[in-house]
C-alpha cells in the first residue's frame, strides 16, 4: 500500500474508533468526515461497515499481541515484566474501547491474533508460576481468564490508565481481597 493510502486508512480507522465510541450508529459518511477524507475513500479501503469493524478489531488485537509479546522477551524479573505488559495492554484497550467490544467472532484473522495473545499469556503464566508468583497448583487457564477479565473491567469508566491501574489488576489477581 502506498504511504498516502496507508495514512488515509490509518486516519479512517482512528476516526472510526472515535466516532463509533461516541455514536455506535454513525454512518461511514460521518466517519469519512471525521477522518478528513471523502466518503468514496472509505469505500475504496473498506467493502462496508463490517469490513471496517473487522479491520479495527484485528488491529486492536494485534496491538495487544505486540504488547504481551514483550512480556516473554523481557529479561526483567517476572513481576516487573508482568506489570509492564499490563500497563501496555491497558493503554491499548483504552484506545480501542469500541473496536474491542465489537469483535467479529467469526473473523479468522482476529481469532488467530487472539489465539497468539492467549498462547503468549499462557507461556508467561508458566514463567510466573515457576518464579513463585502463582501457587504451583493454580489452574493457569483460569488465572488467564481472570487476568483478562480484570483488565477489561479496569478499562470501563476511566478516562486514563497507567501504572496504578496495572498495579491494581495484578494486586487483585495475586492477592485478592482477603485479609
Amino acid at each position: 500500500m502506498r504511504s498516502d493510502a496507508a495514512r488515509s486508512t490509518r486516519a479512517i480507522i482512528e476516526a472510526a474508533e472515535r466516532v463509533l465510541s461516541a455514536n455506535p450508529a454513525a454512518s461511514l459518511e460521518q466517519i469519512a468526515e471525521a477522518a478528513g477524507v471523502a466518503r468514496t475513500t472509505v469505500h475504496r479501503r473498506f467493502a462496508g461497515r463490517e469490513a471496517l469493524l473487522r479491520t479495527m478489531g484485528a488491529q486492536a488485537w494485534a496491538q495487544i499481541r505486540d504488547a504481551v509479546a514483550e512480556i516473554v522477551q523481557d529479561a526483567a524479573p517476572p513481576m516487573v515484566a508482568w506489570h509492564r505488559a499490563t500497563t501496555a495492554v491497558l493503554a491499548v484497550k483504552h484506545g480501542w474501547t469500541f473496536a474491542l467490544t465489537h469483535i467479529d467472532e467469526a473473523d479468522a484473522e482476529t481469532l488467530a491474533v487472539i489465539g497468539e495473545v492467549t498462547a503468549i499469556t499462557d507461556t508467561f503464566l508458566l514463567r510466573a508460576r515457576d518464579a513463585g508468583l502463582l501457587r504451583p497448583e493454580a489452574d493457569l487457564e483460569w488465572v488467564r481468564r481472570v487476568y483478562m477479565a480484570l483488565i477489561s473491567e479496569s478499562v470501563h469508566g476511566q478516562a486514563e490508565h497507567g501504572d496504578a491501574d496495572a498495579t491494581r489488576v495484578l494486586d487483585t489477581l495475586l492477592r485478592g481481597f482477603g485479609a
